[in-house]
């Protein structure tokens, strides 16, 4: 991508204009879904299908009556498409509350059927993710933190009330949402009907619920056996409502209090994956290192991954190569942490779409982005961060653990990515550079007598971000050092799981969701799983939150006050309930309890190795890539790791892959009932496209 003569003083879109990336509106949808809306294989039907949150309209209808006050009438003809009457609200201050049973998000409509109210009939609106802040005279906030907590207020239906069909203003709409409440204002009565919502997220799709991905395993200790499986599709339904038209950002600056308004402009292409479902609404690199690997295996879409990345390399700095930390209308700047997740999830989405049209199209601004971190190595041989924004975490600059982590992954990655593009001159530098990093990353922050990584050179503070890192980037020296971080990660669990020490009385399922997949990586299943457990299994149930979309984050305690001293001004109703970057669990357990991953780009390779340490007694699931699907089913029997595993597995034919015996188990191994002779513990063979079963048989079995 050129970036020759255009003006950096510029507005972000003048210049995206400039550099022909934005569409001219008149028909930019019709161009997107006619020329580049993917066909996706569905999924194969089964049990997992009940657990999926989605709906199965994108026009969905209240559920339950949460909870009413005053005089209302006929409440229950408001559950569903019934057309079976109308519900009235009499007296000023009379509401009612409506359930809508999963988190959703666009524009209400209703009817309003009351042909004698007076010209001073109000109505007002006000909607929430939790039902803790289901109240008449608020929303729980989304345009900005208030320590009232009340600063979006209400949405007021104009008076005169119209008689028939009112929708909400596309301007106000509500991104994230489980209920509304409809407040009379007014002493006169008012009869209403027909209260829906039009999904506005994932608009390229019609069916929300066909997805590409599956999973499913049985849980024999958390109370609820179908947990696993219902946290990968809660993560799943998380990242749709993330996806979102371009056209419908939050407003920045922020709509005055008592308001909210959702009509920026997002990026350069629509849809785009952004943070949030009700806030901030705008493309965080970062919170993509999460959320894109779980939308790969879930549906696949990664349109909106390609424009938020494209969104980032178009407001690159074309001096400095300085890329931002937040897309428009945020356009947020300063830091390197989120400077480098753009460069890691531009080969996140290489690999799993294999878009080197791409690749090529952004390798000039990829290139300077590199080279940007690359300058702020010094002599020490570890880059000085000095972009101090990231995501909460205290502290941060300087030689900083977690950073020079961030820029190891950045290096070993934008290796590959050179490969594949043949450049290999780069491609032999940075790798270079990466095998030096990791030698003065161990040398300047590994505590021998602690067994973790400290944040920097004057601290014993061990981070929870760098050590997970460390350990799932290959920064560490051995699996022995692998297995002291994971060890060391436990000590700062309570029961709901790891609080950050580099952000205290805050668990942060961002973090912690790479904190999982370094536990299942150093081979301790049993610890990940518990991990899983404790945080998952309180954002999936807890009653302070929607369940069926992943909280952003809480308090040690469970509270909804995240980041309250951290900028979100002690404001418990700014948390958001549907953030792409906690659906950490759907990637982590496709990847590591189901066992199957790419490792080149579209799956043209990939491994297996089931991780069988867990105690699971089985897992199923797929996902699709540009190549085909790719499935596996494996069982243990009762008796765990030392019965036989039994191992299906259907590929492309045009893919290979390597079996990777999992840890604590060995035997006799059969491929497509073919011996292949004892083999140990790590042991890896060769595996060609195809179905057939993998059988491994311990000694004695």
């Amino acid at each position: 991508m050129s970036t020759a003569r255009i003006d950096e003083k510029a507005p972000l879109f003048a210049r995206l204009h400039k550099m022909n990336l934005l569409i001219p509106s008149g028909f930019f949808f019709i161009v997107l879904l006619e020329f580049v809306a993917p066909v996706h294989a569905r999924a194969p039907a089964g049990p997992w299908d009940e657990f999926n949150f989605a709906p199965t309209s994108k026009t969905v209808y209240p559920r339950a009556i949460h909870s009413s006050n005053g005089d209302v009438g006929n409440a229950q003809t408001l559950i569903g498409n019934s057309g079976s009457g109308s519900a009235t609200l009499s007296g000023k201050g009379s509401w009612v509350a409506l359930d809508f049973g999963v988190e959703v998000g666009g524009l209400i409509s209703l009817n309003f059927d009351n042909t004698t109210a007076s010209s001073t009939s109000t109505i007002s609106l006000s909607f929430t993710e939790s039902p803790v802040f289901i109240r008449p005279l608020a929303s729980d906030d989304s345009s900005f933190p208030s320590a009232n907590t009340t600063y979006d207020g209400v949405l007021r239906v104009p008076t005169p009330l119209p008689l028939g069909h009112w929708t909400q203003p596309a301007s106000a709409l509500r991104g994230g949402f489980r209920f509304l409440t409809i407040v009379l204002a007014s002493n006169d009565a008012v009869a209403f009907s027909n209260v829906s919502c039009a999904i506005s997220f994932m608009p390229h799709v019609v069916d929300l619920r066909a997805y590409s991905g599956y999973f499913q395993a049985s849980d024999p200790v958390f109370e609820d056996e179908d947990f696993l499986t219902k946290v990968w599709y809660a993560g799943a339904y998380t990242v749709q409502t993330n996806t979102v038209p371009v056209n419908t950002g939050r407003k920045v600056p922020f709509a005055p209090a008592g308001s909210w308004a959702n009509n920026a402009l997002l990026g350069v292409g629509s849809p785009i994956i952004v943070d949030g479902a009700k806030r901030d609404r705008a493309v965080w690199p970062g919170d993509m290192g999460i959320a894109v690997p779980a939308q790969f295996v879930s549906t696949n879409d990664l349109i909106p991954t390609r424009n938020a990345l494209s969104t980032m390399f178009a407001a690159i700095n074309p001096k400095t190569g300085a890329l931002p930390e937040s897309g428009p209308p945020l356009s947020q700047t300063g830091s390197d942490t989120y400077h480098a997740w753009t460069l890691i999830g531009s080969y996140n989405y290489h690999l799993f779409s294999g878009d080197t049209a791409w690749l090529q199209n952004v390798w000039a601004n990829y290139t300077k982005a590199v080279a940007f971190l690359e300058g702020k190595v010094d002599k020490t041989g570890l880059i000085n961060i000095t972009g101090l924004r990231d995501w909460a975490r205290l502290g941060g600059g300087g030689y900083n653990a977690e950073g020079n982590a961030i820029l190891y992954r950045v290096l070993t990655t934008a290796t590959e990515l050179a490969k594949q593009l043949n450049v290999t001159s780069l491609a032999s530098a940075w790798a270079a550079n990466a095998t030096s990093l990791k030698q003065k990353f161990n040398d300047a922050f590994w505590l021998e007598d602690v067994g973790l990584y400290r944040d920097n050179a004057t601290t014993t503070l061990c981070p929870q971000d760098a050590n997970s890192f460390a350990v799932l980037f290959n920064l560490t020296t051995s699996a022995g050092q692998a297995d002291r971080v994971s060890e060391g990660l436990e000590s700062n669990w309570n029961e709901l799981g790891p609080v950050a020490p580099e952000l205290p009385d805050t668990i942060s399922p961002f973090i912690s969701g790479f904190e999982l997949q370094a536990h299942f990586e150093s081979g301790n299943d049993a610890r990940a799983l518990d991990l899983l457990r404790r945080t998952w299994g309180y954002i999936l149930y807890t009653p302070l939150s929607v369940q069926s979309t992943l909280l952003e984050g809480f308090t040690a305690n469970g509270s909804l006050s995240y980041r309250s001293y951290r900028g979100y001004n002690y404001d418990s109703a700014y948390t958001s309930h549907a953030h792409g970057w906690s659906a950490g669990p759907t990637p982590a357990l496709t990847f590591y309890v189901l066992g199957l991953r790419i490792t080149s780009p579209q799956g043209r390779t990939w491994t297996l190795s089931p991780h069988v340490g867990g105690g699971l007694p089985g897992a199923e699931g797929g996902f699709e890539t540009p190549l085909g699907t790719y499935a596996v089913k494996w069982s243990l029997p009762p008796s765990g790791a030392l019965g036989v595993l039994t191992v299906q597995v259907s590929t492309p034919n045009a893919s290979s892959g390597i079996f990777k015996v999992p840890r604590g188990m060995g035997g006799r191994l059969q491929v497509a009932g073919v011996d292949k002779g004892v083999v140990g513990e790590g042991v890896e063979i060769g595996l060609a496209g195809g179905s057939y079963s993998v059988v491994l048989t311990p000694s004695g079995a």
